[in-house]
């Protein structure tokens, strides 16, 4: 049942953008440091690799980088193309840092390659709708994704992820959890038992929490913007004003869930179904050329029927130029 299931929160080891606290490095990926920081997860975590049934990632670089170092041992087990990865668990901001790369794009990077991506729709980096920047569609995305985890099976689910989305996931009803996560830091959670079936199901902390990290503590973007008081973007700024959700009704029901699966499922068919029509005109194309580059080769000016070839029959007959006779024979053989 849910509410036994360990959920293990982690976030994404350190990055180009949390060193240089510069937000416009587009989808940052770790720094030397973060992925020697990554490296270091399975140290210490010995005792729960084993027992985790499966994973959730971010598509962001950094956060699949870390789920790849980090948790190498249970991808060994599990394989990683059953990583779920997850669109809806990208980073809060709409900064460059914060905003995912093309799904081509990455499946052209070989440390990437291996993962399953499909998921990752054209919108799920255009920082719209469901994936805005705004705290009413940020504590819709976060409510989500806990009753997605709620609706699993799996008795231990480790989610690898960014400090800001973390700390949404975290909160509940109009309360914002501010932990400071620190980079590669793993904490678990479980839902709390009193409230697990209602809309909400909030997660609380347990005891036997896996600490580590690098025991410093990485500004996410929305820090950043924090202390250089630019809070227009929202979403990651702990100073502003807690937002309800009164136009959103979760009906204490799976029915937001089903339903946001259900458009996910929908977007990555119409795809395939791109793809499978590119494929077909592609080859009808070359089809097209291949029988061009025959007639050609058989005669390129003399075919049958062609304009030069009439214009030929027509010159053998008649010593004179072009005339108007010519060019009404012209216009009958095109």
């Amino acid at each position: 049942m849910a509410v036994d299931t360990i959920i293990s929160l982690i976030r994404h080891a350190q990055a180009e953008h949390n060193v240089a606290n510069d937000y416009s490095i587009a989808d940052a990926p770790l720094t030397e440091l973060g992925r020697r920081q990554a490296a270091a997860i399975p140290s210490f975590t010995q005792q729960i690799q084993p027992t985790i049934e499966l994973i959730a990632s971010s598509g962001l670089r950094r956060t699949l980088s870390t789920t790849k170092i980090g948790l190498a041992p249970a991808i060994e087990r599990l394989g990683i193309a059953s990583v779920a990865v997850l669109p809806a668990l990208q980073e809060a901001n709409d900064y460059p840092c914060d905003t995912g790369s093309n799904r081509a794009v990455l499946e052209q990077d070989p440390e990437f390659s291996d993962f399953n991506l499909e998921l990752l729709t054209p919108d799920w980096n255009s920082k719209k709708g469901v994936y805005a920047p705004d705290q009413e569609s940020l504590r819709a995305r976060a409510l989500w994704f806990r009753q997605w985890l709620r609706s699993r099976p799996e008795k231990h689910i480790a989610v690898v992820a960014h400090g800001d989305i973390l700390r949404y996931i975290m909160s509940s009803d109009n309360e914002y959890v501010e932990y400071p996560w620190q980079n590669a830091e793993v904490r678990q959670f479980k839902f709390d038992p009193v409230r697990v079936n209602t809309p909400q199901c909030p997660i609380v902390a347990i005891s036997n929490t896996a600490a580590g990290g690098s025991g410093e503590t990485g500004p996410t973007s929305g820090q950043i913007a924090l202390e250089r008081e630019e809070l227009q973007h929202g979403a990651g700024n702990l100073s502003l004003p807690n937002v309800s959700l009164p136009s959103l009704d979760f009906g204490g029901s799976s029915d937001f869930l089903s339903d946001f699966e259900s458009r996910i499922s929908q977007k990555a068919n119409a795809v395939r179904e791109r793809e499978d029509e590119l494929k077909q005109l592609e080859a009808r194309l070359a089809a097209a050329e291949k029988r061009r580059a025959e007639v050609s080769h058989t005669s390129p000016l003399r075919a049958e029927g062609s304009p030069n070839a009439c214009l030929h029959a027509h010159a053998q007959n008649s010593p004179t130029k072009l005339t108007h006779g010519a060019s009404q024979l012209l216009v009958q053989c095109v």
